[in-house]
């Protein structure tokens, strides 16, 4: 059986391979290529060096959509976490109806971006107008804190289960002998139930870390960079520089290329330092 996996392995995997190829890697070269290029077709393309990297940098929208989403994202990881993690704890204990609390908690993580954002625009900014009779788009603070909320209202749920299903496989006699032992539940929880659950924590952060880097619809539809484009995140400030700038397709190519370095060196560096904890629990 092996030997006849091993002998037609190639033959199933080359469609896969070859889509994966053109749909990915090839486009991958060409960015980074074109990123160096003035162009406004693929075919006009004309090589000017590292000009658009320092039109990229000297930007300030680029400058302001990088240290917004940085806050954000610091912000958002937390929050949806430590809320997430709590939540797992809480629906791990035996309550009744405990499967039905996890569907609903699940559920606005099935909702797209795009319709999601205008919902939530509807309902802060029918919030804010009552209470400080201005809506999103008034103040920056608004938009980022309603981004926040957003952010954590659709992706909880989806953590929820991953730590959910992270302490149901934390050993009970694990938890027992801490009780025997006289640990305090926090005492049990810090020592034995989070070192146990590491593996859940390098999911989620990964998954929370890359989801706010790379936000757009969401923020597209919400703020749409209001005021000013002060709450335009990385992604929206590529996508109005590359398809709102005639001339700048380039440019908007720079700052996708360093927008994925970005995202890479953080996210890989956060799952070495993850994974050593596994390790050394």
């Amino acid at each position: 059986m092996q030997k006849a996996l091993k002998k037609y392995f190639p033959i199933f995997a080359l469609p896969t391979l070859i889509a994966f190829i053109i749909a990915f890697v090839v486009p991958f070269f060409m960015g980074i290529y074109l990123s160096f290029c003035k162009f406004r077709t693929v075919t006009d393309a004309t090589l000017i060096g590292f000009e658009n990297y320092t039109k990229a940098f000297a930007n300030k929208d680029f400058l302001n959509a990088l240290i917004f989403t940085v806050k954000f994202t610091v912000v958002a990881v937390i929050t949806i976490n430590v809320l997430s993690f709590l939540l797992a704890l809480l629906l791990t204990k035996g309550i009744k109806g405990t499967n039905i609390f996890r569907t609903v908690f699940f559920m606005p993580n099935l909702i797209g971006g795009i319709v999601l954002g205008y919902i939530w625009q509807l309902i802060i900014n029918g919030i804010l107008l009552k209470v400080v009779g201005a809506d999103l788009t008034y103040d920056a603070n608004y938009g980022f804190w309603g981004l926040v909320i957003l952010m954590n209202w659709q992706q909880i749920g989806y953590m929820m289960i991953i730590y959910v299903a992270g302490i149901q496989n934390v050993p009970p006699e694990l938890i027992e002998a801490a009780k025997i032992d006289g640990a305090t539940s926090w005492q049990t929880l810090k020592s034995v139930t989070i070192p146990m659950v590491m593996s859940s924590f390098t999911i989620c952060l990964f998954l929370t870390l890359t989801n706010s880097f790379k936000l757009f619809d969401q923020n597209l539809a919400l703020t749409a960079g209001l005021p000013a484009r002060k709450t335009a995140m990385l992604a929206l400030d590529i996508y109005n520089t590359f398809y709102g700038r005639t001339g700048w397709e380039g440019v908007g190519q720079a700052k996708a290329v360093v927008f994925f370095l970005i995202v890479a060196v953080i996210s890989l560096t956060q799952l070495v330092v993850t994974r050593s904890k596994e390790v050394e629990n």
